[in-house]
């Protein structure tokens, strides 16, 4: 990488007073090396040795923490090498019905509470969170209360026909629909027929999940032609629940999908099978997504191969990465930079992009949203006590970007509305977000802090599964940074 010029790596007039100093263009190549050997794990670069030495205390941080990162996978020297004197990370006050919604969790609660939180409308988690908890709680399959709540959620749905139907309106009845097929079969089993063809995905996965309860193979095996990715991965991953290796044959169908998610379920569906194609087949497609040449695939090279009963090597290796993003500089120095996330109903929040703990995996969230990689994605993982997650190409967590992106561990606990990228395992980014919803300082050993959400808080909590993202955009500075 050449040379960059000091005007474009100052820091803001605000971190003046923690990053300060003057970098020679010779020293921004530098840490730009030093940067991309961290990137691709180069115990040996050069760059590291004469970094280690340098006159500003920035560029020996900036090498130590190279150094500890290459050679430790899990980070254990992250406290000794924390940036002194970075902005700290705004404390957002949770939501008041977060307290009422862990309530809710334990088995001993009855179905009283659960019939309360299901029929408050006006707050999505704890209705969808209540729903979800009564149909594994023996006790509301006789309560009328429930059944009633969840009946209506169910028949108040938009018909397929017309508008897209708003979220608002269709995950009540996803998840009432689940919650029945198991409190009360006879009333969720005539609405399969009804809802298979619903113009929602989230419904049409809904009811492949109740056939799955009700044991419905008639109506698995008629999903099995759908469309939706996510729709095909719960058909192939509760078929065999109820078929055995009967429906082997469509499972054989589905595994030439180039949507990683119904590849992937089709493969572990016929893991045991003795199908006469199955060899072939199973080959041809390990060829198809070795050639796909695409890292966060490897789940389903892995899943063929062990179809195929070959050792578990993966014969895609990980390619090297692109070239630095010219921001990491900037970033590891301190500059702050800031996207805002559009969404499609509810609003705009702004993310802060920390470089001073994770200047690679910003500068390279930074390009991948310029190029406009997120627009039009979705939240398609909300866990309201815990994390949401999205950006992935087909709403699932099995399909990103085309490289990886390697691990930034750092000394930030994840507190509540710091940014994280997902992973399948060490220097597993696929370019996905989530977003912390709590504190969980348990994925600091294994997860990648990137970014804090600095205004908006509200609008992430109030986020439904299926949100889409209409853009992420760099934006300046906002007026205020953290809670009113």
């Amino acid at each position: 990488m050449g040379a960059v010029a000091l005007g474009l790596l100052l820091p803001t007039a605000g971190l003046a007073q923690w990053v300060g100093g003057t970098l020679t263009a010779a020293d921004s190549a530098l840490i730009g090396a030093v940067l991309l050997a961290e990137e691709r794990r180069d115990a040996g670069a050069p760059s590291l040795r004469v970094a280690a030495t340098h006159d500003d205390p920035r560029v020996r941080r900036l090498a130590a923490r190279a150094a500890a990162r290459i050679t430790d996978s899990t980070f254990a020297s992250r406290d000794a090498l924390a940036q002194p004197g970075a902005p700290t990370f705004p404390v957002w006050p949770e939501p008041e019905w977060k307290a009422q919604y862990r309530a809710l969790a334990p088995p001993s609660v009855g179905c009283e509470p659960l019939v309360v939180a299901a029929g408050r409308f006006e707050i999505p988690a704890l209705q969808l969170r209540a729903m979800d908890l009564a149909g594994a709680r023996p006790a509301c399959a006789t309560h009328p209360a429930m059944l009633a709540i969840l009946l209506d959620a169910v028949d108040v749905l938009p018909p397929a026909e017309g508008h897209d139907p708003h979220p608002k309106s269709t995950r009540p009845a996803a998840h009432a629909l689940v919650a029945l097929s198991r409190l009360a079969p006879d009333s969720a089993r005539p609405w399969l027929a009804r809802l298979a063809t619903h113009r929602a995905p989230e419904v049409r996965r809904a009811v492949a999940r109740a056939a799955v309860h009700l044991r419905d193979a008639a109506t698995l095996r008629a999903l099995a032609r759908d469309t939706d990715g996510n729709v095909l991965e719960a058909v192939l991953r509760g078929l065999p629940r109820v078929t055995g290796h009967e429906d082997d044959s469509l499972a054989l169908r589905l595994l030439e999908s180039d949507v990683p998610q119904v590849a992937l379920a089709a493969a572990e569906a016929l893991k045991g099978s003795a199908h006469p194609e199955l060899a072939p087949r199973a080959a041809a497609a390990l060829d198809r997504y070795v050639a796909r040449a695409r890292d966060p695939e490897r789940d389903v090279r892995l899943a063929l191969l062990a179809v195929l009963g070959r050792p578990p090597v993966d014969p895609h290796p990980v390619r090297a990465p692109a070239p630095l993003p010219r921001d990491a500089i900037a970033l590891a120095l301190g500059e702050l930079r800031y996207l805002e996330v559009e969404m499609l109903m509810h609003g705009r929040f702004v993310v802060e992009l920390r470089g001073d703990v994770a200047p690679i995996m910003a500068a390279r969230t930074l390009e991948h949203a310029r190029a406009g990689g997120y627009d039009g994605q979705t939240w398609h993982r909300v866990e309201w006590d815990f994390v949401i997650q999205g950006g992935s190409p087909h709403d699932n967590e099995y399909s990103g970007a085309a490289r990886y992106l390697v691990d930034e561990l750092s000394a930030v606990p994840h507190p509540r509305g710091s940014v994280g990228m997902s992973t399948r395992g060490h220097d597993t980014g696929d370019a996905q977000w989530f977003i912390n919803l709590r504190d969980n300082p348990r994925l600091m050993r294994d997860y990648t802090v990137f970014g804090v959400v600095v205004a908006g808080m509200d609008i992430v909590d109030r986020v439904l599964e299926g949100d889409v993202i209409t853009a992420i955009r760099e934006v300046s500075a906002p007026t205020r940074r953290g809670p009113p």
